[in-house]
């Protein structure tokens, strides 16, 4: 009974001195109020039924003025015992295991690896799958960015951060900010609901960290006020994820490699700048340093500046990850996102040899191909021996000829 109240200890959120009742003399208009936060979960939904409209009914037309090509899948023949295995034991069966699988199943070796193939690539993502994830958070990333950076950019402690703090915790809360906390929390909100459906990369458990840390962060940050510098966090990650997200929508488009190449160095300069320069030097500063002229430190001071230092170090983690694709960039070797999904980093054997001809042959046409090309081959290096050895045979009965003259 006694935990809520010790929650809202004011010794825990407000600098030593500020009670609750000081804060109150704002109107609960002016003020953020905990039960506020309640609207984020609508919101989450929310976005998540207008993701799926925006994916079924927009992102196709935009994937198509990109050249997004649509290949047609073809699905493994069903197949009770191989789904089990697929499902149960590995993806990949070994030599040993496929030979278990023909007496089981009754197929020859060649029809259960071609099962297999077909079936690893219906769990493949598909590029539209992919591309509608893209054009999906460009969207709100850039709505989000343009709609912050108009509420913001008028504002003193966007030019001057010592602003975050004169005055704290007495600052009055704009609509505008109001509405721009909320939307970003919802937003995370909904990846994080759709984050076992959307595509599974290598990153997934930083994806999970992040999205945990942001909504701690913003939720946090709106209770005990700290709306100015959030604000301030928010428009400064938005700003690069557009370069990100635009760079991946012209990726799986066709005839955009200049493009995309553009906007892979442009978004490098953006992140390296905003995240691991700007970040630290001005936001972290700021909520360390500046904040102290301003007040002592208490609990939430030390919390609020915890969750900047997670952020933080996912910068370094997601920098490293970056630089690795400059340096395959600038070599000539990068041949798709370090952080592509898990999926694909098992399943090039098919695309990479140009099998999305071949599979929707269902396998058979490349292993006819293949083998026709081989007995070509095998002809071709037949006639070869034999004229060579009709040449010599010639060459021999004419120079015993000669000798016999």
């Amino acid at each position: 009974m006694d935990l809520l109240p010790d929650f809202w200890r004011e010794d825990y959120w407000l600098p030593p001195g500020v009670t609750w009742r000081d804060v109150e003399q704002l109107s609960d208009s002016d003020r953020p109020l905990p039960q506020d936060l309640l609207i984020a979960l609508p919101l989450a939904l929310g976005f998540v039924a207008l993701r799926y409209v925006f994916e079924r009914f927009l992102a196709p037309p935009m994937g198509r003025c990109v050249g997004l090509r649509y290949r047609r899948q073809v699905t493994a023949a069903p197949s009770p015992k191989l789904e089990s295995f697929y499902t149960q034991r590995s993806r990949q069966p070994t030599q040993s295991e496929i030979v278990t699988l023909m007496s089981l199943c009754g197929k020859t070796q060649r029809q259960i690896e071609t099962w297999f193939r077909l079936r690893r690539n219906q769990d493949r993502p598909c590029r539209s799958k992919k591309f509608g994830e893209a054009a999906w958070r460009f969207f709100f990333y850039l709505t989000a960015f343009i709609g912050g950076l108009a509420c913001l950019i008028d504002r003193p402690w966007f030019w001057d951060h010592r602003e975050c703090w004169r005055q704290y915790p007495y600052q009055p809360m704009e609509k505008a900010h109001y509405w721009y906390y909320m939307l970003e929390l919802g937003f995370y909100g909904s990846l994080l609901l759709r984050i076992y459906v959307d595509i599974k990369r290598k990153d997934f458990k930083e994806q999970v960290i992040h999205h945990l840390a942001t909504i701690f962060l913003l939720s946090f940050s709106y209770c005990a006020n700290y709306i100015r510098i959030g604000t301030l966090v928010m428009l400064l990650h938005d700003s690069a994820d557009i370069l990100l997200e635009s760079a991946k929508m012209f990726n799986y488009g066709t005839g955009w490699r200049k493009t995309c190449d553009t906007l892979f160095v442009v978004f490098t300069t953006v992140f390296l700048v905003t995240r691991l320069v700007i970040f630290p030097s001005r936001i972290i500063h700021t909520t360390l340093v500046l904040s102290m002229e301003m007040f002592e430190p208490f609990a939430g001071y030390y919390f609020f500046n915890v969750l900047l230092m997670v952020l933080q170090g996912l910068h370094i983690f997601w920098a490293g990850l970056i630089l690795r694709m400059v340096y395959k960039f600038l070599t000539g070797k990068l041949d798709k996102d370090v952080r592509s999904d898990e999926e694909s980093e098992v399943e090039d054997e098919g695309d990479d040899r140009g099998g999305e001809e071949n599979m929707d042959q269902g396998g058979d046409y490349c292993w006819e191909r293949s083998k026709d090309t081989l007995n070509n081959k095998l002809s071709m290096l037949t006639n070869s021996c034999v004229l060579n050895n009709l040449t010599n045979h010639r060459a021999s009965v004419a120079d015993r000829m000669r000798k016999a003259q």
